[in-house]
């Protein structure tokens, strides 16, 4: 369904105490900043809260109530800072309000929480920063939560995953309402790519389980030492001195996953070290982390993190800073 939108398109933002800095200010520089590449008119931008707020060591003064999110074109919900405590009902009232008068309601990072504290995720996708895409999940059961994306459009209703993903977000809303050039020419006055491939594979580390008391904790450090050889379960097995359906139990206890995806997690992770770090080939590399070819580290890898070996190198390859050289 194709939405229309006003020539000056207004944008909320709903602040309340709790809530991350880093995406607010993001938003602002985004929707509260200069119109760039010609767009002309820009947005109208207004901060909406109950009252003054503390935003990490920043106090914030709204520009007007939470009732003004209402009679926004897009309302933006910044990442809220403690996932485990619920948001307060004023901010969820006013965020469901807005999406029934016909807002485009905007989580970024942890303000999915918000938007699903209000039921507008029900039965839908959609996407916070990783490393809480499980309390979601686990606290609102309706939503299906997808942790490999940097963002979800679901039309009325987008959100984002974590920290940078939320200026991937914004930029797309920018390239919704006024093109890509426009918001190409926001991202090179950002200094930021314009779009950016893959999801949050590519950024989820993936360390190995700490050393405890349990029946695996000596097998995990063998096992990285020998991430270049063809491990088998059987091989897994055999040193932990216990049957395969056994070790499938206990890893399933301990990672969550079973020991040949957690195997094949921890090679894909040792490949993302090389080629951050070093200038082997990808055939090398392939070697080296036990995956034997590089047609086979390809299928691999950009099923697992959403972009070739050669793209993830070009994005994360370790360069000296440019301040340093002569």
């Amino acid at each position: 369904m194709t939405r229309t939108i006003p020539d000056v398109r207004t944008v909320a933002m709903a602040v309340t105490d709790g809530m991350l800095h880093f995406e607010l200010s993001l938003a602002h520089e985004v929707f509260g900043g200069d119109p760039v590449g010609g767009a002309d008119p820009w947005y109208a931008f207004a901060v909406c809260g109950s009252a003054a707020v503390r935003v990490g060591r920043f106090r914030l003064e709204p520009d007007h109530g939470l009732d003004r999110l209402a009679h926004a074109d897009t309302v933006i919900v910044p990442g809220w800072a403690d996932v485990d405590e619920d948001p307060p009902a004023d901010l969820v009232d006013a965020v469901r309000a807005a999406h029934e008068a016909g807002a485009r309601v905007v989580s970024l990072c942890t303000g999915a929480f918000v938007l699903a504290a209000a039921g507008l995720l029900d039965g839908m996708r959609a996407t916070t920063h990783w490393a809480h895409t499980e309390a979601l999940a686990a606290r609102h059961p309706r939503v299906r939560v997808d942790p490999d994306v940097l963002y979800v459009d679901n039309g009325s209703v987008l959100t984002s995953a974590g920290k940078a993903a939320a200026m991937d977000l914004c930029l797309h809303l920018v390239r919704l309402d006024h093109g890509s050039s426009v918001a190409n020419a926001l991202a090179r006055r950002l200094v930021v790519p314009p779009h950016r491939d893959g999801g949050q594979a590519q950024f989820v580390t993936t360390p190995v389980p700490a050393p405890g008391n349990h029946p695996l904790s000596a097998l995990f450090p063998w096992v990285m030492e020998r991430l270049d050889q063809p491990l088998t379960v059987e091989d897994l097995a055999r040193r932990a001195r216990m049957s395969s359906r056994h070790l499938g139990r206990h890893f399933r206890a301990v990672t969550g996953t079973t020991p040949l995806q957690w195997l094949l997690t921890q090679r894909i992770r040792r490949a993302q070290e090389l080629l951050e770090t070093t200038g082997d080939s990808v055939e090398s590399i392939a070697a080296a982390t036990g995956m034997g070819t590089a047609t086979t580290l390809r299928r691999h890898f950009n099923r697992t993190v959403g972009v070739p070996p050669d793209t993830y190198r070009r994005t994360f390859r370790s360069r000296p800073s440019a301040a340093l050289l002569p």
